[in-house]
């Protein structure tokens, strides 16, 4: 794990020498085992090193080899090891030795600017070669590593973090309004749709799944990895899908605990975190260490709040994971004195940029500060589970079926899910109907009250935000695409993913703690969408394959749940309450404040304030109107600092 940076120099022999120090020292900021620095006429390259696997430590970046005139900076962890050691010819005796930067060398020596391709795990690195006088750099295919550069009619700076970058010499800290249009405008967790910009507009960033090349004063860019759906896989029965499942995901979990520090793992009490920490405890239990997990539960005096079938304290359901798996040593958290507003203004150091997971934000960062605490080196998480490993929607699958006609099938997975669920079959009829023709659902009940937005309707058309969104697939005031079609820009579109990466590695940083996600796994997520979908949902069960496969490994009230499902942050208002008052006097001076009038849309956030209150029900954490506001005083902060 590693913060790098690299400079190319359009003039070779202006290569100003100070200029790589300089990135060094504001590196310094986070903690790392070594620093490293490495330049020949023209090129530079850095990394400000956290050894993080057994193979990392001792490792010196940037690494030079004379022959082969490659020198490499990298932030990876590979988890394809054994193959590439394999294809790269690499003697036995060393393949336990072998870095992981080494191995990207010995990669891009054999393959060229098609490496990428075969590397498999979380990196982003800079390749200089020395014969072709050009820097070669990428990210992993879902951007679990950052890489942002500056370029100017003199060089091209790269860097893990951006602030280095600004504190180059004439640097512009002016922002960049169009991803502010699209962080305002779009109205989910994704920062921006266009992945190569930042909040600033002197800073850009390599998107997810692509290359950069830099030679003879040009930069090309290529994206490597696409994620298509892949041909459908056939085996002869439920059970061969079931041990083709384990066989996959279990050596995806295996991969990636691989450090020399503690392991760890988030656990709420659903399938897909169980499912991570059952196979990573067994591992853990053979290696005869434990599996650290951490779980974050409402403060003792929460008094729930009807959430319909979501459920505020997962505690029942984690403790019966824990008892079953067993070789767990968890930790219950509720950090007694944080709230989604205590935070914000570590979030902004941590970020270098607004953010929008404010309701959650402070048992996530309290959860990294405890396993920092606890020497752990990696941290196990399922994010992505719900469109990989437990994907399965039952009525939408339903709703295929009506659309191709499939009246049989259609029969048999609505009687049984009924039966299961012990809802009314005409009613889940009639929802799978709705999902399958949304223009019938629509004209029955009318048109959806319009939300109120956070961006200002002046800036939204100064900026062309919503054609430009438009332009790149994301309509927001088209109707609800099918889910079919969801998971498959999901899984397609490398701005998705793309803030989940930015998060992982500016906690990383910070707290020598990697986010590792089984589930995210490109050899994981590539089997998944080989599945046929009747692997998915299978005599009304969603979610099947996982629930089979499973079997044994979580406990049923953990595996078979299927009418309860956890939420986090709901106590969010009821932690706030002390706060209030200053909330909603920040918040008021926000919509007086002329720096925040050209961006935000004042007299929304207004009725929002009003709605709230001063004395704010605790479920208005979930509203528009929180989350509107909250996100609005994020940017807000963000602003004045910049100010």
């Amino acid at each position: 794990m590693s913060a790098i940076a690299g400079i190319y120099t359009m003039q070779p022999h202006n290569l100003n020498p100070e200029l790589g120090p300089h990135l060094m020292r504001q590196l310094q900021r986070y903690p790392a085992d070594t620093s490293g620095l490495w330049q020949e006429e023209g090129i530079l390259l850095g990394c400000h090193n956290q050894w993080m696997t057994a193979e990392s430590r001792g490792e010196t970046l940037p690494f030079h080899d004379p022959q082969r005139q490659l020198a490499v900076t990298a932030d990876a962890i590979l988890d394809n090891r054994p193959e590439l050691c394999r294809e790269l010819n690499i003697p036995l005796p060393d393949h336990q030795a072998i870095t992981d930067s080494q191995l990207i060398l010995l990669a891009y020596d054999k393959w060229g600017e098609a490496a990428p391709a075969h590397l498999i795990g979380d990196f982003a690195f800079l390749i200089w070669d020395g014969k072709r006088r050009s820097l070669f750099g990428a990210r992993d295919f879902s951007g679990n590593r950052t890489l942002y550069f500056h370029r100017s009619a003199d060089l091209v700076a790269f860097c893990t973090a951006m602030h280095p970058l600004l504190h180059l010499p004439g640097v512009d800290h002016a922002l960049n309004e169009a991803w502010i249009a699209e962080f305002l405008a779009i109205p989910v967790r994704m920062d921006a749709a266009d992945c190569s910009s930042t909040v600033y507009r002197s800073i850009e960033q390599l998107p997810p799944s692509h290359s950069i090349t830099v030679e003879a004063g040009t930069i090309r860019f290529s994206r490597y990895c696409t994620l298509n759906t892949p041909p459908e896989l056939r085996l002869a029965s439920n059970g061969e899908y079931e041990e083709a499942f384990r066989e996959v995901f279990g050596r995806a979990v295996r991969d990636r605990l691989r450090t020399h520090h503690a392991a760890g793992a988030n656990l709420s009490g659903g399938l897909d975190s169980g499912s991570v920490v059952s196979f990573a405890a067994a591992e853990m239990r053979d290696r005869q260490k434990p599996l650290h997990t951490f779980s974050s539960y409402p403060l003792d005096s929460f008094t729930p709040y009807p959430l319909g079938n979501r459920v505020a304290d997962e505690r029942p359901y984690i403790e019966s994971t824990i008892r079953h798996v067993g070789n767990i040593e968890p930790s219950f958290l509720n950090f007694p004195d944080r709230s989604p507003y205590s935070d914000i203004d570590d979030w902004l150091d941590i970020m270098e940029m607004p953010y929008k997971f404010i309701e959650n934000s402070y048992w996530l960062k309290g959860i990294y500060e405890q396993a920092q605490a606890k020497g752990i080196g990696v941290i196990l998480s399922g994010q992505r589970g719900n469109w990989s490993i437990s994907w399965g929607p039952a009525l939408d699958y339903q709703a295929k079926l009506l659309r191709e006609f499939r009246w049989l099938s259609l029969y048999r997975e609505n009687r049984l899910y009924s039966r299961e669920m012990n809802a009314s079959r005409k009613k889940t009829l009639r929802t799978a109907l709705g999902k399958a023709f949304p223009v019938l659902g629509s004209r029955k009940t009318g048109a959806a009250e319009p939300q109120p937005e956070l961006i200002h309707p002046d800036f939204a058309r100064r900026s062309g935000v919503y054609e430009r969104l438009g332009a790149q697939g994301l309509d927001l005031s088209a109707g609800a695409s099918s889910i079919y079609e969801v998971r498959r820009r999901h899984f397609a579109e490398p701005h998705i993913w793309n803030v989940n990466g930015t998060v992982a590695t500016k906690l990383s940083l910070k707290y020598r703690v990697w986010d590792r996600d089984p589930t995210n796994d490109l050899r994981v997520i590539r089997f998944c969408l080989s599945v046929p979908e009747e692997q998915y949902v299978q005599n009304g069960m969603d979610r099947s394959l996982v629930r089979r496969a499973m079997a044994g490994r979580l406990p049923d009230d953990v595996r078979l749940n299927r009418k309860r499902r956890g939420v986090q942050g709901a106590d969010g208002i009821v932690r706030m309450l002390p706060q209030w008052p200053r909330f909603f006097a920040e918040a008021g001076e926000m919509l007086r404040d002329a720096r925040a009038a050209d961006y935000l849309n004042q007299p929304a956030l207004s009725a929002c304030l009003d709605k709230l209150g001063r004395e704010p029900a605790p479920q208005q954490i979930f509203s528009t109107e929180f989350r509107l506001l909250a996100r609005g005083l994020v940017f807000y902060r963000f602003l004045k600092r910049f100010s």
